[in-house]
C-alpha cells in the first residue's frame, strides 16, 4: 500500500523576512509493500485537493525568555481564496454592554417581584391574620412549580446526593425560621416598617461574624453600622402603629438569615448545583421542616374558620391573593438566587438595598401608609447605612 504525506515546503529566510514569505504544501509519497489498488485513489484523492496556503498575517510572532508563554497567532487562507474567513467575535466593549443589559433586566425583574410579593403578602395577613400557614403556602407552592419542571424537562434536575442535604439541613432551619418570622411581623406592622428593620441585617451579619466566627472587618463597615442602626432605632420610637410583636419578627427574621447565609457559604464550598435549584431544594426541605410547627402553632380548624370568613369578606379574589403572594415569593427569592451566578457580592447587595427602597416606597403608596417625616428621615439614614455597609465591605 502507497501512503502519501503531506510536508511544508519553503524557501529559505530569515526571521525578519517571515511576513513577506510564502509558504505553499505539496504531496509527496512513500511506498510500503501492500494493497497496490489504493494507491491511484489516494494520490487522486490528494492531487484533486491540492491548495497552496499563504500567510494572511502573524501576531506576537518573536522569541519569549523561558519564563514567559508563548502565544503565537497566524492567520491563513486558500490560494483561490479572496480574503481570509471571517470569524465573528465579541468585543470587549460588546461583551460589557451585553453584561450591563443583563444585569438590569434580572433587577429590574427581582424588584418587581418583591414589591408584588408584599403587596399581596399584607393583603391576605390584612384578612387572614395567619402568618404560619401563610409562610407554609409559599414554600408549597414553590416546591409543586419545581416539581413539575423538573418532571416536564422544562428545568433540569440537579444531582444530588446526601451529602447535599445533610449541608442543606442547617441552611433550611435557618430559613425556615428566617421566612415566618418576616410574614409574622408583615401580619403586626406596616410594609415598610418591616422592610426598615430588615435593612439592619448587615449590622447582625458583622455583629455575628465579628464575635462568634472571629472575622475581622475595614474600619468603614464598622463605622457603616451607627447610621444603620441609628437610622432604625429613630425609624423605631417614631412609627405610628409600633408593634413589639411586628419589631421582633422583623429582628429575628435578620438574626436567621445571617446564619443562613453563614450556613450556606461554608456548607455549599464545591457544590455545582445552579442557583434556581438551589433555591428550590431549600424550599422543599424548608417545608417539610415548617408544616409541623404549623399545624402545631395554628392547626387546621383555625385556618378554616378564618379561611371563611376571608372569603365572605373579600369574595373570589381573597383565593387569587393568596395564589399571587405564594407565586410570587417563590419566583422573586428564585431569580434573587440565579442572579448571584451572574453578578458579583458587592453588586448584589447594592440591589438589595435598592430592592427595600423600592418596596417601602411602594408599600407606603398602596396602603396609604401615615409616614412623619422624622420616620421618613430615620428610614433614609438606615438605608443609607447598609448602601455604605456593601460599598465598605466589598
Amino acid at each position: 500500500m502507497q501512503i502519501s504525506s503531506v510536508k511544508l515546503r519553503t524557501s529559505t529566510f530569515t526571521s525578519s523576512e517571515f511576513l513577506n514569505q510564502r509558504c505553499s504544501i505539496k504531496a509527496q509519497s512513500f511506498s510500503l509493500p501492500s494493497f497496490q489498488n489504493a494507491q491511484q485513489s489516494v494520490n487522486h484523492s490528494l492531487s484533486s485537493s491540492f491548495k497552496p496556503l499563504y500567510i494572511s498575517s502573524t501576531e506576537s510572532f518573536a522569541l519569549v525568555s523561558k519564563t514567559q508563554k508563548r502565544v503565537t497567532e497566524c492567520k491563513a487562507y486558500e490560494a483561490d481564496k479572496s480574503r481570509p474567513l471571517k470569524i465573528n467575535i465579541e468585543l470587549p466593549d460588546q461583551q460589557a454592554a451585553s453584561q450591563r443589559f443583563k444585569i438590569g433586566i434580572y433587577f429590574a425583574t427581582w424588584w418587581a417581584l418583591n414589591v408584588v410579593f408584599n403587596i399581596y403578602n399584607k393583603k391576605v395577613l390584612n384578612v387572614f391574620p395567619y402568618p404560619w400557614l401563610t409562610s407554609t403556602l409559599s414554600l408549597a407552592t414553590g416546591s409543586l412549580m419545581m416539581l413539575i419542571s423538573w418532571a416536564t424537562r422544562i428545568a433540569e434536575a440537579p444531582k444530588t446526593d446526601l451529602d447535599f442535604w445533610k449541608t442543606l439541613f442547617p441552611v433550611a432551619v435557618a430559613h425556615t425560621i428566617g421566612h415566618v418570622a418576616a410574614t409574622v411581623s408583615m401580619a403586626k406592622v406596616a410594609v415598610s416598617f418591616t422592610h426598615i428593620i430588615k435593612s439592619s441585617e448587615p449590622a447582625f451579619s458583622v455583629l455575628v461574624s465579628r464575635f462568634l466566627l472571629g472575622e475581622s472587618f475595614p474600619l468603614s463597615v464598622y463605622l457603616s453600622l451607627f447610621p444603620i442602626i441609628g437610622g432604625c432605632a429613630l425609624a423605631a420610637i417614631t412609627e405610628l402603629n409600633f408593634n413589639m410583636i411586628g419589631f421582633m419578627g422583623a429582628m429575628i427574621s435578620n438574626l436567621a438569615f445571617v446564619f443562613r447565609n453563614i450556613f450556606s457559604k461554608k456548607g455549599m464550598k464545591g457544590k455545582s448545583v445552579s442557583g434556581m435549584n438551589y433555591y428550590a431544594c431549600l424550599s422543599m426541605l424548608s417545608l417539610l421542616i415548617l408544616i409541623p410547627f404549623a399545624i402545631a402553632v395554628e392547626g387546621p380548624k383555625v385556618w378554616a374558620a378564618g379561611w371563611n370568613t376571608a372569603l365572605a369578606q373579600i369574595g373570589p379574589n381573597f383565593v387569587w391573593w393568596v395564589a399571587a403572594q405564594s407565586i410570587f415569593y417563590h419566583l422573586y427569592n428564585q431569580v434573587s438566587y440565579m442572579s448571584l451566578d451572574q453578578i458579583s457580592p458587592l453588586t448584589f447587595s447594592i440591589g438589595n438595598t435598592m430592592k427595600r427602597i423600592s418596596v417601602i416606597v411602594s408599600s407606603i403608596i398602596i396602603f396609604h401608609t401615615p409616614v412623619q417625616p422624622v420616620n421618613a428621615l430615620g428610614a433614609a439614614i438606615a438605608i443609607l447605612g447598609t448602601f455604605l455597609y456593601s460599598q465598605g465591605k466589598h
